[in-house]
């Protein structure tokens, strides 16, 4: 036989769903023969097959075996069972043979198969120990397991733990630890587990128990003390020469329920099976699913979870999968009723995607964190080395969970939402330790494979949402990399040493071995042999290499010179990087300082580093996104983007795609000016509209010396000598061109509008105060909280309450600028809950929460804000007020082009949030008259037919007055005139606010 590749990986590593299959796909096994009788009622013709555990370090032991003439089991074969110290059994029925052949396995891809020859074995007892067979019964009357032996036996308590695996981490007195997790530990009886540890002339051992994936219980940090014979640990309680707690307790033999309601959905040559959870007296540890019809046949594989999907099967092929549960007994449910598909053909490589290219104020914006949204790949899902500590591992929620398969399968739920942009977080590869939100990019060539899967990577993403009519905005960032650097531009060598505290840290380095971030190791951390060297490397620009420092980590580790990224250490040189920490946030060092260790601030001022930048984002340029969202752009000197990063960007789409869609290409920054004035604390060069102008003077062609005459330049001219703008405002009645000659070519966040959002009235006259100083206000991004802060740079979630959110997007979607929702926010997801803690605190206690099990269930869109059909808790999410509310808006929105793109005016306007728009064009004259929950009289308008969208109501003014009654809280008014091009009637049904 040769050996068997199962889902599970190696120790310490983590392999993708399609390296997986691709493996088990290659693999060859028996073909799958009538299972063995049970060995509660053995037949007169059995062989007791004995295996010793003390050469290895598996949690579980399977035999795999064909009787003589007869078929093989199905991999990995029968569990067996604790027999005496350092032994397990299965007793099998040979029928009418005289001996079998036999394999070994842990039911998680590791074999002992007899170096290949398998073993051959006879009837009745016989042993298998390191390779030797001999026909005894080392646990029956006279029998010795092992004569001579100073062992400790050790039975663990798991009923409280939910541990799938248990692994015991020990060292004996005067030896050395165990390789990290340990030794597997093999369950005994119901709700234990136990391991016979030979100390040889030591007196016990120090351990430790962990779950093989990052949770433990070290006795509170302080370990367990274990002596000789048999000891119990029990909640923290070690119980030295115990009784053996499963003595006279019957073995679980009763199997679980068969899973129920197996589905499979075949998209290519993949597919994805779902199916009911399973039930048992004691509990399911998990599900083996058996594949059959494809090369090389019946492919057997574990999983814990109810989903499970293969991305690269054989096209054109019939498969038919089955799925028993499995209980930590070794018993298997009964398999569930076969289901079968026919896999269609393999999906070209994606085209290259193009730009859709309109106007981007026609499109509304739906943000994801992609890594919390939604989960359609549970194979590229990664923890971290934070995953425990953060107590994600907890709540079995680790940091990259969400990708792009997941939010393909969602665009409907946007769409139904009636969002036609969908902003997402930075998609390059990140390097830290909790990067799980994209912001701490290390190689900008190459995309995180943590959220692409087969036949769902960015090009597949970008592809997907321009069929559905939706928009891809991009988050970039110019401003830094991650704490090590950028691959390809710049990565330190940091100072490291495999001592007693640090081993465990530092990976040994391989030649040509590169940072893959699915690839942790057994505490969530990736390979980082290429970071560190205990030598000094050759030109090494760090002071005190290596010179201990008087800090320590948390665990009490002492800390070394170079150990850590330092903008002020010299490990980063000043040609790519800057040296120095931000001390005043609206002072020049903010554009030219660190804002956190983990943002290693790049010297854009150097071409090597723009080079590197403009070229990385040209590729994604390149596959046809829509537009960039500008991360940290404040902390980067305008003149920088006017002279080079904006420009590059426009030559590029125009040079792929055309003048049209570079025109239409949408940037917009982030210039985070957390303060209520309309000027960040007086300094123009950190107010958000200053970045949306051209520089008004030449400055010197020396980058590094520009950047500092316009900083002084500009805040000697102060706040009143900068330019103004119409662009946003009406002339009276009249829509007129705006004049963009001296536009930069980033637009703004409009955080004057976000700090303010406690209150819709608010956040309406603060942002109207700013709109005069901003090239073209009607281009800005408007939304009441993001994954960094709340209104008034509060740090949780908008907890206002529903009729407040109503209004405050009765005002987003009506007033000037582009609407942009935060995921979730559509049914107060989170409400009040701090938005980032780092890994302080679980995520899923936070503004960042995964939102996926709120979109489960099948939905389909039809037009942008309706939906066609839904189910399960999608469905019910659907239901929510907001939602509702939204999608109203949405509709109107799309229906009026006033409310898309047009310029406003409150002149001869009474009301608190009220407002009249208008855009117009050669085809098209769109003129509204909005109120948000008050009542409100327009006066000095057009004479004619006005019709309110919103209740139908049409209203024939003469005399150039239209007073609109007070709706109510987040029940807007949008009166339109009928201009003869067919201005709607009612659009949209009646809800719970807009009614």
């Amino acid at each position: 036989m040769r050996s068997w590749l199962a889902r599970h990986p190696a120790p310490g590593r983590l392999w993708p769903v399609l390296g997986l299959l691709v493996a088990l796909l290659a693999t060859t096994t028996p073909a799958a023969g009538d299972p063995a009788a049970d060995d509660a009622a053995p037949a007169a013709n059995n062989a007791t097959v004995f295996y010793w555990t003390e050469s290895r370090d598996w949690s579980a032991y399977h035999l795999h075996y064909a009787p003589e003439g007869g078929g093989w089991t199905d991999p990995p074969g029968l569990p067996m069972e604790p027999a005496c110290a350092g032994w397990v059994k299965r007793t099998v029925d040979l029928g009418g043979a005289s001996g079998l052949t036999a394999a070994f396995t842990d039911g998680a891809g590791t074999w002992d198969n007899n170096d290949g020859e398998d073993y051959r074995l006879g009837a009745g007892p016989v042993t298998v120990r390191d390779g030797e067979t001999a026909v005894s019964d080392p646990c029956g009357p006279g029998g010795d397991p092992d004569p001579g032996r100073n062992t400790a036996e050790v039975y663990y308590a798991t009923a409280t733990l939910g541990w799938r695996t248990v692994n015991l981490h020990y060292r004996p007195d005067g030896g050395a630890w165990t390789s990290v997790p340990g030794v597997g530990m093999a369950e005994a009886c119901p709700g234990w587990v136990k391991r016979t540890v030979d100390l040889g002339g030591a007196s016990g051992l120090t351990a430790a128990f962990n779950n093989g994936a990052g949770t433990w219980d070290n006795n509170n940090g302080a370990d367990y003390r274990i002596g000789t014979g048999l000891t119990t640990v029990r909640d923290r309680q070690v119980v030295p020469d115990a009784t053996d707690p499963c003595a006279g307790r019957e073995p679980d033999t009763e199997a679980p329920s068969a899973p129920a309601n197996l589905t499979a959905d075949v998209d290519g040559v993949g597919v994805l099976l779902r199916w009911d959870a399973a039930r048992d007296d004691v509990g399911v540890t998990g599900y083996r699913v058996t594949v059959a019809g494809g090369p090389p046949g019946t492919v057997v594989v574990d999983t814990a979870s109810t989903v499970w999907s293969a991305t690269d099967l054989r096209p054109r092929t019939r498969y038919t999968f089955t799925v028993l549960a499995r209980d930590a007994a070794g018993n298997l449910s009964e398999p569930t009723p076969p289901v079968a598909v026919t896999t269609g053909d393999a999906p070209p490589a994606p085209a290259p995607g193009e730009p859709i290219g309109t106007d981007p104020r026609r499109d509304p914006i739906y943000f994801v964190l992609t890594a919390r949204f939604n989960d359609g790949d549970s194979a590229n899902n990664r923890g971290g080395g934070l995953h425990e500590r953060s107590g994600n591992a907890a709540h079995d929620d680790p940091m990259f969970r969400g990708d792009f398969r997941g939010l393909i399968d969602r665009l409907d739920y946007i769409k139904g939402l009636g969002f036609s942009a969908v902003w997402i977080t930075p998609v390059v590869l990140n390097r830290s330790d909790y990067d799980y939100h994209g912001y701490h990019g290390w190689d900008f060539y190459r995309v995180d494979p943590r959220l692409e899967s087969s036949g769902a990577t960015y090009q597949d993403l970008i592809n997907a949402a321009h069929a559905k009519g939706m928009k891809i905005y991009q988050d970039v960032v110019y401003n830094h990399s991650s704490r090590w650097g950028a691959r390809g531009l710049y990565t330190p060598t940091a100072y490291g040493v495999r001592d007693e505290q640090w081993d465990w840290y530092y990976d040994v380095p391989e030649e040509g071995r590169a940072y893959d971030p699915l690839e942790e190791d057994e505490r969530g951390y990736p390979y980082n042999g290429d970071l560190w060297s205990t030598e000094e490397p050759a030109a090494n620009t760090c002071v005190r290499w290596g010179q201990p420092t008087q800090w320590t980590s948390p665990e009490g580790y002492r800390i070394y010179e170079c150990q850590w990224p330092s903008p002020t250490s010299g490990m980063f040189p000043e040609e790519f990087y800057h040296q120095c920490w931000i001390g005043n946030w609206e002072g020049e060092d903010s554009r030219s300082c660190w804002l956190h260790d983990d943002l290693a601030d790049l010297n854009t001022e150097n071409a090597t580093v723009r080079d590197y930048l403009i070229n990385a984002y040209n590729r994604f340029i390149d596959m046809g996104v829509d537009g960039f969202r500008v991360d940290t752009a404040v902390h980067i000197p305008r003149v920088m983007w006017t002279r080079h990063f904006l420009p590059a960007m426009y030559e590029r789409v125009e040079e792929r795609f055309g003048a049209e869609k570079a025109a239409n290409f949408f940037v917009f920054g982030e210039v985070a000016a957390f303060v209520n004035d309309k000027w960040n604390r007086g300094s123009v060069n950190h107010s958000a509209q200053f970045f949306t102008w051209q520089p008004r003077r030449a400055y010197s062609p020396d980058d590094a010396e520009a950047v500092l005459e316009e900083y002084a330049h500009e805040n000697g001219v102060g706040p009143a000598g900068q330019p103004t703008s119409d662009n946003a405002f009406l002339d009276g009645n009249e829509y007129h061109a705006p004049d963009r000659s001296r536009f930069s070519g980033m637009h703004i966040i409009d955080m004057r509008m976000h700090m303010n959002f406690g209150d819709a009235a608010n956040a309406f006259h603060n942002g109207r105060d700013s709109d005069d100083a901003t090239n073209d206000a009607t281009y800005n991004v408007v939304y009441v909280d993001s994954h960094d802060y709340g209104p008034n740079k509060s740090g949780n979630r908008y907890a206002g309450g529903t009729d407040a959110w109503a209004e405050n997007m009765s005002l987003m979607w009506t007033f000037r600028g582009i609407p942009t929702l935060y995921y979730g926010s559509e049914i107060e997801f989170q409400a009040g809950e701090r938005i980032d803690c780092g890994p302080s605190c679980p995520l899923a206690t936070t503004g960042r929460a995964y939102f996926g099990d709120h979109l489960e269930g099948h939905i389909q869109a039809g037009d942008f804000g309706e939906v066609v059909a839904a189910d399960g808790p999608v469905a019910r999410t659907l239901e929510h007020p907001l939602v509702e509310h939204v999608q109203r808006l949405n509709q109107i929105r799309r229906a009026v082009p006033a409310l898309q793109m047009g310029q406003y005016s409150t002149e001869g306007v009474s009301g608190g949030m009220a407002f009249k728009r208008r855009w117009t064009d050669a085809g098209t004259d769109s003129f509204a008259l909005v109120t948000v929950s008050g009542g409100a009289r327009f006066t000095g308008i057009p004479d004619g037919r006005w019709t309110d969208v919103v209740t139908g109501r049409t209203v024939e003014v003469t005399g150039g007055t239209l007073d609109i009654e007070a709706p109510g809280k987040g029940n807007a008014r949008v009166y339109v005139l009928d201009t003869g091009d067919g201005t709607p009637g009612r659009v949209g049904a009646p809800g719970p606010y807009l009614r």
